[in-house]
């Protein structure tokens, strides 16, 4: 079976603290850092933008998942490369031209997420899966963290797992929204390989341990 993988969101971190959290996750049985880019146009919301990431880069020790929730995202690709992004994840529903924005993404270097929102059915992705590496499945809807977890995720993971085994593809599948201890598990066994977690981490008084708890419940 392969590891599943635990990615906190810095989206919840305490911003007056950055590095500090930032060694927090190198300290712990994490693997990725997920790292939300918010437009205020494509999700009402903004989050932090190139010198934030920059800034991350220079303490991160581990794969740099960068999510945009931003229109357009063809015009930053290049940037981000540039900026030490090794997963680089689009919204389906942002991309006019979804088949060339994962190519020039590959071309940069990096690896080509897809992100769905809770009302895209995953057929859709059916067309482009064997040139995809991840595949974000919104578990709420984007643009605020802290939100309720959208049970008919299960479901859609399920869809997507079977559309990739059906396609020989081994595209990744990540969750992105309410992922704590009460779902993980049941996340991970319906097909999920990489769980995000944002609030649920940097809200515990004990957040390695969170962290490590959370990795045994996605590998048990």
């Amino acid at each position: 079976m392969t590891k599943k993988l635990i990615a906190p969101s810095l989206l919840a971190a305490d911003f007056g603290n950055l590095q500090r959290d930032i060694e927090m996750v190198n300290l712990s049985e994490a693997d990725w850092f997920h790292i939300d880019i918010m437009d205020g146009v494509f999700v009402p919301n903004i989050s932090y933008g190139m010198p934030v990431l920059e800034a991350i880069k220079k303490h991160a020790k581990k794969t740099i998942d960068v999510h945009l929730m931003i229109i357009d995202p063809d015009r930053y690709i290049k940037e981000f490369s540039n900026l030490g992004a090794d997963y680089l994840t689009v919204h389906f529903e942002a991309c006019t031209h979804l088949h060339r924005t994962l190519q020039v993404i590959k071309a940069e270097g990096m690896k080509a997420g897809v992100a769905i929102n809770p009302h895209t059915n995953v057929d859709l992705l059916k067309d482009v899966i064997n040139d995809i590496d991840l595949v974000l499945v919104m578990s709420v809807n984007p643009g605020f963290g802290g939100q309720s977890f959208i049970e008919n995720t299960y479901k859609k993971i399920s869809q997507l797992k079977e559309l990739i085994v059906n396609s020989n593809s081994d595209t990744l599948i990540e969750i992105d929204g309410g992922v704590s201890d009460k779902n993980a598990a049941q996340l991970c066994k319906a097909g999920a390989d990489v769980l995000v977690a944002g609030s649920f981490v940097f809200k515990a008084e004990n957040q390695i341990e969170t962290i490590q708890n959370l990795r045994q419940l996605a590998n048990s």
